[in-house]
């Protein structure tokens, strides 16, 4: 049952456009020109609109991880100290990157759950000599499938100095951002993911707050966001030689996100279709299947989170029998029993629902003990 278009719903690398795809699939132009440029910077306008801000904007040729390292080697010099929310593996592996770097790491770690603001004010008051230079959290932890309330943390810093630093990494394009409305000082992003391009390009917003605090020991010419965000030449964006074909395809993404869906719209999409893939996982529950995300309000749009016993085999039937890919578990107690739906980017209640489906027949044939009704709770959800 496996011929036919392939579902990817894996929390990233998302499934790309095929206008996407067709707007890359194009030669170099003349890289000295003038239209690669004005696409450029149209695209920086674009991606401007789609954290709700007018802050610098500095763009780098990597992933997520590179987004990690720039913010350091900009904000924080080795020695300094910073608080580090965490709510799963990628706020853990987030910290454990910025202590590489030679920083003091504080973790304040709320296992799966999303950060508590009155534990982190709690925190900070502490911290009368506002030794803490940053305080950084994921919107959304793609492991655990958390949301954290970013307008609340923001709020619980109260006038502590500390810059807020946000890793949108997985939740940019599929949730609510309004950077400059929420106070957000240093937003960070990559392609990959709600944005619906290919991998391989990340992207760092910083308030003029966060602009004073470099360069720093470890702000080297590449990580340099002053000379990115404040470029003069179509190369000096990207530290050389410009993506040229993702610069194309993020702008047709863009347009397609902004102009023609709107962005309230994509958010909207993407709650709806979190709500009805929570409704089919909370129908089969019980029998050790549930949703690692207790309450909904602090569950990501953009990708869910499930313990189920024997979530390898079923990942593993879906792909061979239906051509569907599911998530690992990354980051679970026990990963074997543990899998990721994604819904986020490019995709409808069409793909969601041949997903769910393709669950239900694994759990079925693989006589996964479950409850009954999936499908229709989530097609009611839909419909609702």
């Amino acid at each position: 049952m496996t011929a036919g278009p392939e579902l990817i719903a894996i929390p990233g690398p998302s499934p790309l456009p095929a206008r996407v795809l067709n707007a890359a699939h194009r030669a170099s132009p003349d890289i000295y020109g003038e239209d690669l440029p004005r696409v450029n910077l149209a695209v920086m306008d674009q991606l401007k609109r789609l954290a709700g801000t007018s802050a610098h904007l500095a763009p780098y040729i990597g992933n997520g991880h590179a987004g990690w390292e720039a913010t350091t080697a900009n904000l924080l010099d080795r020695g300094d100290a910073v608080l580090v929310l965490t709510s799963g593996h990628f706020g853990r592996s987030w910290a454990d990157v910025v202590a590489a770097q030679g920083v003091a790491v504080e973790r304040l770690d709320f296992g799966n759950a999303p950060p508590d603001p009155a534990r982190l004010a709690d925190r900070l008051a502490r911290d009368r000599a506002g030794a803490i230079r940053a305080v950084m959290v994921c919107q959304t932890d793609t492991a655990s499938g958390t949301l954290a309330d970013i307008p609340a943390i923001r709020a619980a810093m109260g006038d502590h100095p500390a810059l807020l630093v946000v890793d949108a990494i997985a939740s940019l394009g599929c949730a609510p951002m309004r950077m400059d409305d929420w106070g957000v000082d240093v937003l960070i992003a990559a392609s990959q993911k709600g944005l619906m391009a290919l991998p391989g390009t990340a992207f760092v917003w910083f308030s003029d707050r966060a602009a004073a605090r470099g360069p720093t020991g470890l702000t080297s010419p590449w990580w340099d966001w002053h000379q990115r965000a404040g470029a003069d030449a179509l190369w000096r964006f990207w530290g050389g030689t410009p993506p040229v074909q993702q610069i194309f395809a993020l702008s047709e993404a863009l347009s397609m996100i902004l102009d023609e869906e709107g962005l309230e719209r994509v958010w909207d999409r993407h709650a709806r279709l979190a709500r009805a893939t929570w409704a089919a996982v909370d129908a089969w529950g019980g029998h050790g299947i549930a949703l690692s995300v207790g309450d909904p309000a602090a569950r990501a749009p953009s990708v869910t989170a499930v313990t189920l016993r024997g979530a390898d085999r079923l990942r593993a039937w879906t792909a061979r029998e239906c051509g569907v890919t599911l998530g690992v578990g990354l980051g679970a107690a026990s990963p074997a029993d543990a899998l990721r739906i994604a819904h986020m980017g490019h995709c409808n209640a069409g793909t969601l629902m041949g997903t769910l489906g393709a669950m239900q027949a694994g759990l079925i044939a693989l006589r996964i003990p479950h409850g009954p009704g999936g499908l229709e709770a989530a097609a009611a959800a839909i419909a609702a």
